[in-house]
């Protein structure tokens, strides 16, 4: 893509604003999770989701050895869950030591923060670049209603957690 191309494409997903979810694996006695703004529903019969998780985060290493994700869909009162789960790499840090959480379905972490939550089974990898994306399935969820997601564009300005 040349750079006219470029410029003009971020000026358009720039100002979109995703909803923000966090993901969470768990595969080997090893944990790890992190913030990610690629995340939809992508069919509905059957339900699959789609989860966006870029390359060199942490959670990518884990995700590819895991059968079972879990997805955390924030609310507008989860910033602190987001900074936790963006702003942090797992290469360095225990997220997990900071936050509540019990093991779910295939021993995913079940953030106790956040009640509206997916487990889902991996059933497919499709390669986006700099990103690989998970097509899943559900196998476990919890919901408490309508919500208002959290989405980017109010978290934009958190730091990316360092590179390994």
């Amino acid at each position: 893509m040349d750079d006219a191309v470029w410029e003009q494409v971020h000026a358009i997903v720039s100002s979109m604003d995703y909803p923000m979810v966090v993901v969470t694996a768990a595969v080997d006695g090893e944990r790890s999770g992190c913030l990610v703004g690629f995340s939809t529903q992508c069919s509905i019969h059957p339900t699959r989701f789609f989860v966006g998780i870029s390359k060199k985060n942490h959670t990518y290493g884990v995700a590819c050895r895991a059968s079972h994700l879990g997805l955390h869909f924030l609310s507008v009162d989860d910033r602190a869950l987001a900074s936790l789960f963006g702003e942090r790499t797992g290469d360095q840090v225990d997220k997990f030591a900071a936050c509540r959480w019990h093991p779910g379905p295939d021993g995913v972490p079940i953030l106790e923060e956040c009640p509206n939550w997916a487990v889902v089974r991996i059933i497919d990898h499709a390669d986006g670049g700099d990103h690989m994306g998970f097509i899943t399935e559900p196998v476990d969820a919890h919901a408490t209603g309508s919500f208002a997601p959290l989405r980017y564009q109010p978290v934009k300005d958190l730091a990316a957690s360092p590179e390994p």
